[in-house]
């Protein structure tokens, strides 16, 4: 029996431990660097009670595999919610997607430009070289000006004509003139796109209470606190930061790619010049929790202006009565981008957040004496940008480690971030298993 070792106890990794568990596969062991499993999906807790996720995470997917899963996990033990997504562009909310609600704005100024925009845009001709013509090209001017532009730039935090836009797939709605036109003369909404309409949520635990679910699946084979520094394709062999040396078989590995590359011994030059190619962002992950009743039924807003940091914030404590502790409390997550090509303090994120909720009238000046709790998370690795190019550097260097019996999946891992959602990172790891085991085709993750 082949020896697997998996890196990372992301969801990813544990969704390839399930799946080794549930096949009754024996010779596996995961290993993790952080003292906590769940990666980018782990949630903690406060000394105040307030519970933080890593991001704005719900449970959704178009999958069954990994609704059965969740259900398998979680039993009753989740909340279902149809969701509350809203835009706040000069000083209003509109519902989510914008392009399909900007009709409703009460600037009818707003409302002509974006209209004008797609009527110039119905008889253009052309190839997009890049994400940000893709931009103009599908949406228009007006679009491209109040929302799709600004607020992209600040997610991705990475010039736009710099990404591919063979990503876009489920990830954005793309214009429907017809559609656009009957709710202008209807005067409806149209907040009813994407996959994510209806959501779960766990009661218990944030959305690491799913992946903490995973414990009874890997018990006896998790080994945490345990950083690999170095891999040799030619011993089979990791080497982790503690001096522990671990062989392997077969290596799946959930950790960045280009991390993964970097420690690798021994390998071509062109594999070498191809780990320096990856783009990515990072992320300040700020909650604010408010000793007061919570003002509104909202889920989640998106922020195009530039006179907050964040581009998006989440009403946390509306996902579950546990998020904060008894009484009259509700709680913020405030996400912002930075990288090389944008530059955010650390020192100073909390209080421009802070001020950021303020200018988007989602606080008050008086309620920052009801702030009783900040948190602030760091994460080095958010959003793998599909950068220029992206696809042949991924066939190339997947080639190389397939060849050499490495299997790189996730998020991260695969960097894919069209098939880099929660549920498609869990299933991405199901599915490796049972194409190293059974000799199936993945069906998620393809370059």
């Amino acid at each position: 029996m082949r020896k697997i070792v998996i890196l990372g106890a992301g969801p990813t990794g544990l969704g390839a431990a399930y799946q080794l568990k549930k096949l009754n596969y024996k010779n596996w062991q995961i290993y993790e660097k952080n003292s906590y499993i769940g990666g980018l999906s782990a949630s903690f807790r406060d000394g105040q009670g307030f519970t933080w996720d890593i991001g704005g995470h719900i449970i959704f997917s178009t999958d069954n595999r990994f609704n059965y899963l969740v259900d398998d996990l979680l039993g009753d033990k989740s909340l279902s919610f149809k969701r509350e997504s809203w835009v706040w562009l000069k000083d209003n909310f509109i519902k989510y997607p914008f392009q399909n609600n900007f009709h409703t704005h009460p600037d009818k100024e707003i409302v002509i430009e974006c209209i004008l925009g797609l009527i110039d845009n119905l008889y253009k001709n052309g190839k997009c070289r890049n994400f940000e013509e893709w931009i103009y090209y599908f949406f228009g001017k007006g679009i491209a000006r109040y929302f799709m532009t600004p607020y992209n730039n600040k997610v991705w935090a990475c010039p736009l004509d710099k990404m591919d836009y063979g990503w876009i797939a489920e990830r954005v709605s793309v214009i429907d003139i017809k559609r656009i036109l009957q709710n202008i003369v209807y005067s409806r909404d149209d907040s009813n796109w994407g996959p994510n309409n209806v959501f779960k949520y766990p009661l218990f635990g944030g959305i690491g209470g799913l992946f903490d679910k995973f414990l009874p699946y890997i018990n006896g084979h998790l080994y945490l606190n345990k950083n690999a520094i170095k891999v040799s394709v030619e011993k089979k062999e990791i080497v982790f930061q503690d001096g522990e040396k671990v062989s392997y078989d077969l290596l799946i590995s959930t950790i960045p790619l280009n991390e993964l590359l970097n420690k690798i011994e021994n390998k071509p030059e062109q594999i070498n010049k191809s780990a320096k190619e990856f783009v990515w962002n990072g992320g300040y992950m700020v909650g604010i929790g408010i000793n007061k009743p919570c003002p509104s039924k909202k889920n989640w807003i998106y922020f195009p202006q530039d006179d907050s940091p964040f581009y998006r914030v989440t009403y946390l404590s509306n996902y579950s009565p546990n998020m904060t502790p008894r009484g009259n409390y509700f709680s913020f997550l405030a996400e912002t981008s930075y990288s090389t090509c944008k530059s955010v303090s650390k020192e100073t994120i909390v209080d421009e957040t802070i001020r950021g909720l303020i200018n988007s009238k989602l606080l008050e000046e008086e309620d920052k004496a009801q702030i009783v709790s900040t948190y602030l998370i760091d994460v080095q690795h958010s959003f793998p940008v599909p950068f220029l190019g992206r696809d042949e550097v991924l066939r190339e260097v997947q080639s190389f480690l397939s060849g050499n019996d490495i299997y790189s999946r996730g998020r991260f891992g695969g960097w894919k971030y069209e098939v880099g959602n929660m549920d498609n990172s869990v299933i991405q790891g199901m599915e490796i298993v049972e194409k190293i085991l059974l000799s199936r085709e993945e069906t998620i993750y393809r370059v």
